[in-house]
């Protein structure tokens, strides 16, 4: 469960503007965790969820993962390997379109 939801929260920082846009409570819950999210990447500290993730894997006897949920489960699903780098210029790049994105809005 922890899975669906970390991956619902991650389509919901990529897409949340649709949202946002129209409720001005869900663009500020939108772009918090936008800020949030490039915290953890400039720290490098990892997801909540993630740490959430693995306790309850290691709770059920099941093999824990070292790098994030992203790294992790995207080299699963195409069988390559993500550089945090690239995860860190990609998070970059989803803030500065969604700040684009709202200000455009806001100008209106």
């Amino acid at each position: 469960m922890t899975v669906i939801i970390h991956f619902l929260w991650i389509l919901f920082l990529i897409f949340g503007y649709l949202i946002g846009s129209r409720y001005s409570f869900v663009k500020y819950i939108h772009i918090s965790g936008l800020v949030f999210a490039i915290f953890l990447e400039i720290f490098n500290l990892p997801c909540p969820l993630t740490l959430l993730e693995n306790y309850f894997r290691k709770e059920a006897g099941l093999k824990t993962y070292e790098e994030g949920f992203i790294s992790y489960y995207l080299e699963k699903i195409i069988y390559i390997e993500i550089e945090p780098f690239i995860i860190f210029i990609l998070t970059i790049a989803l803030i500065v379109v969604n700040i684009y994105l709202y200000s455009k809005k806001e100008n209106r």
